[in-house]
C-alpha cells in the first residue's frame, strides 16, 4: 500500500514539474526572477499614525517576491527624456531615470500639490515586463492616487492601458482604481506589464498622506525589443 502511494506521488510530481517547464517555455521567453538594485531603508523611522483601511495594504519590511521577466529584459528607461504636467520646483526630471534613488533630499524630485504626472519616453515601442517606481521613501508614507499607464500617444489619449491604479474614489478623474494604496519603502512599487509593448509610460500622484506636493525618485521599466 506505502510502495503504490509513494509511486503516485513521484508520477504527480513529475507530471507537475513537465507542467511548469511547458508553461514557462511555451512561448520561449524562460524567465527569473526581477533583480532591482535597491536602496537602503530611510533612517527617519516610522511613523505612528500610519493610515490604515481595506484600501490600504498593511505596513511590511519583507521584500517582495521578485516578478518572473524573460532573462534578458533590461531598463529601457534608464537615462530617457522625462516631462511632467508642471516643473519641478526641487530637483530635476533627468534624475527620475539617472538609476539614484536613494532616501535623500538629494535624490528627491517635488512637485506642487494636485494630481500631477511624470511621463518617461522610451525612444520607441517595447515589450514592457515590469515597471518599478519609487516617489518618496525618504519617509513611510502612503502616495495619494498611484496611477501608472502606458501608450503609443505622448498626449496620453488614445490607446492608453492603465496598470496600476489606487484612486478607489476616482479624485484625480481617470477612473476608479481597484489597487490597493501601499507604504514607500526601498523596494518601491514593482508592476506587472505582461509584455504590453509602449513607447511612453506615464505615472500620476497626489500627494501623500504626509504632504500635499508630489515627489518622485526613480521610474525604471524593464522590457525587451517589441517585434
Amino acid at each position: 500500500m506505502n510502495t503504490d502511494f509513494s509511486k503516485a506521488m513521484l508520477i504527480a510530481g513529475c507530471a507537475s514539474l513537465v507542467l511548469a517547464f511547458s508553461s514557462s517555455a511555451a512561448d520561449g521567453q524562460p524567465t527569473v526572477p526581477l533583480a532591482l538594485k535597491l536602496p537602503l531603508h530611510t533612517l527617519k523611522g516610522t511613523p505612528q499614525d500610519l493610515p490604515k483601511g481595506p484600501n490600504v495594504e498593511p505596513l511590511s519590511d519583507t521584500a517582495p517576491t521578485p516578478l518572473q521577466v524573460p532573462k534578458d529584459v533590461k531598463n529601457v528607461a534608464a537615462g530617457k527624456t522625462v516631462t511632467s504636467s508642471v516643473d519641478p520646483f526641487q530637483g530635476e526630471l533627468k534624475q527620475l531615470t539617472d538609476g539614484n534613488k536613494e532616501p535623500v533630499d538629494d535624490d528627491a524630485v517635488e512637485f506642487k500639490k494636485g494630481t500631477q504626472w511624470v511621463q518617461v519616453d522610451l525612444g520607441e515601442p517595447f515589450a514592457i515586463y515590469a515597471i518599478a517606481m519609487w516617489h518618496d521613501h525618504r519617509y513611510v508614507q502612503a502616495i495619494r492616487d498611484v496611477i501608472l499607464q502606458v501608450s503609443d500617444d505622448p498626449e496620453f489619449k488614445t490607446g492608453v492601458t492603465t496598470l496600476y491604479n489606487n484612486d478607489t474614489d476616482n479624485t484625480s478623474g481617470l477612473g476608479v482604481g481597484t489597487d490597493r494604496e501601499y507604504f514607500e519603502m526601498e523596494y518601491g512599487r514593482v508592476v506587472p506589464a505582461k509584455g504590453i509593448k509602449a513607447r511612453y509610460v506615464r505615472g500620476y500622484s497626489r500627494g501623500s498622506n504626509q504632504s500635499a506636493l508630489n515627489c518622485w525618485q526613480e521610474i525604471e521599466v524593464y522590457a525587451l525589443p517589441a517585434k
